[in-house]
């Protein structure tokens, strides 16, 4: 499930380098500092999210989260606007856990890198509250760059 719009740009297509991407965030963060762009970029994903999951229809519907992930990868993953691949969603205990994949944000990254996601947690964060009605507080836990298996991203509710 996808949203379907003209293309933004006729003679380049709608994507475009995370080589680009990246150059924003790091532009940013000399400008603004890790902390302050990391405010930036996850409020703008928020925003990015909520809106997707209004444009696909999926605002409100409240769907089991065990059935976010595939949700989430068919508008964000491969066949979507390629931000990430969403691999797992499941609750542990109160708070919904999103495992991804292949993201934006850490493309390029050396192993190790302290990089968080800010955007990818963002735009998940911003799909889920739209989706659930609910307010979350979220949290990028574990890292690929950091010995995990996932990206994996904890929503507390508020």
């Amino acid at each position: 499930m996808t949203a379907t719009i003209a293309p933004l740009r006729p003679q380049l297509g709608d994507f475009s380098s995370i080589v680009c991407f990246k150059a924003v965030i790091v532009g940013v963060e000399d400008t603004l500092g890790p902390d302050g762009a990391a405010v930036v970029f996850i409020r703008a994903g928020k925003v990015r999210g909520r809106n997707l999951a209004t444009e696909l229809g999926v605002a409100g519907s409240n769907v089991p989260v065990e059935q976010l992930a595939g949700l989430l990868n068919a508008a964000i993953g491969k066949d979507g606007t390629c931000l990430a691949a969403v691999t797992a969603s499941y609750r542990e205990g109160e708070d919904i856990v999103i495992e991804t994949q292949d993201t934006m944000c850490l493309a390029g990254e050396a192993l190790g890198s302290d990089r968080k996601c800010t955007f990818t947690l963002g735009a998940v964060w911003g799909a889920l509250e739209a989706i659930t009605g609910e307010l979350f507080t979220g949290e990028h836990t574990d890292s690929v760059l950091r010995g995990g298996t996932s990206d994996k991203f904890v929503f507390s509710p508020l």
